[in-house]
């Protein structure tokens, strides 16, 4: 069957989904987030169908962005969404597992990192049915010190890591990361309403800098009647209802 591509907002880029990794709001939120300043090459570990490079790429055009990706099919599809929005370019797209990054790249090969990691630790929260989702999901296949061990060797010192996680998970992925000298430098908590505890959040982290961690506003994705809040309306670049 042929792809189908529908655009992400109007005159947008173009996207067709993963089936083992369905678009979300956290991918969307995160690729907001990300601030590359004069970093210029990238690299999305587990980047499913390419939607954080896509996103990046689509904001910043002069982007050098690759991705990473365990599951062939998912990597096939990454492939196929950057080739439609940027013809004139070759996507760099590794199947692979991070866990064996060393074999794919050079120490210190990038600039920034981003991911929206598994969120849920092997044996905990609710298992999905079909193989390649429960990868997506959990940390069956790589774990957390897995993820910050990839996320230290590839980066330089001052090269940064930014990615969105569970918000009870705050604390075991800051202490993973100081582990391997990536600092926390900037945290977002992500709230259903202005009133609702969080339950994710986003973050970046630096190789080798000094401690010092700034939290910015929450993001609020709802108003109190329900509607999508402004900023919501400025990331999707939709228009609010009057």
């Amino acid at each position: 069957m042929e792809a189908v591509f529908k655009p992400l907002w109007p005159g947008g880029p173009v996207y067709v989904q993963s089936p083992h990794f369905l678009l979300g709001t956290d991918s969307i939120l995160l690729a907001d987030f990300v601030r590359p300043q004069s970093r210029r090459h990238g690299l999305d570990l587990g980047c499913g169908g390419g939607i954080l490079m896509l996103l990046l790429k689509t904001r910043l055009p002069e982007l050098c962005m690759e991705g990473l990706e365990i599951l062939p099919e998912a990597a096939d599809i990454a492939r196929e969404n950057l080739r439609k929005n940027f013809p004139g370019e070759i996507p760099c797209v590794r199947t692979g597992d991070l866990r064996n990054c060393r074999t794919y790249y050079s120490a210190g090969s990038f600039d920034f990192l981003v991911s929206n990691p598994p969120y849920f630790a092997a044996g905990s929260g609710r298992s999905a049915p079909e193989a390649g989702r429960a990868l997506a999901r959990s940390e069956a296949a790589c774990t957390l010190e897995d993820f910050c061990r990839a996320c230290a060797y590839l980066l330089p010192t001052g090269g940064s890591v930014s990615l969105v996680y569970r918000a009870e998970r705050l604390a075991e992925l800051c202490t993973a990361f100081c582990a391997f000298h990536l600092e926390p430098k900037r945290l977002r908590f992500i709230l259903n309403q202005a009133d609702s505890a969080p339950k994710l959040f986003l973050l970046e982290a630096r190789k080798d800098a000094a401690p010092g961690l700034r939290t910015e506003p929450n993001l609020i994705c709802r108003n109190a009647d329900g509607s999508d809040s402004a900023e919501i309306h400025r990331i999707y670049h939709s228009q609010e209802k009057d």
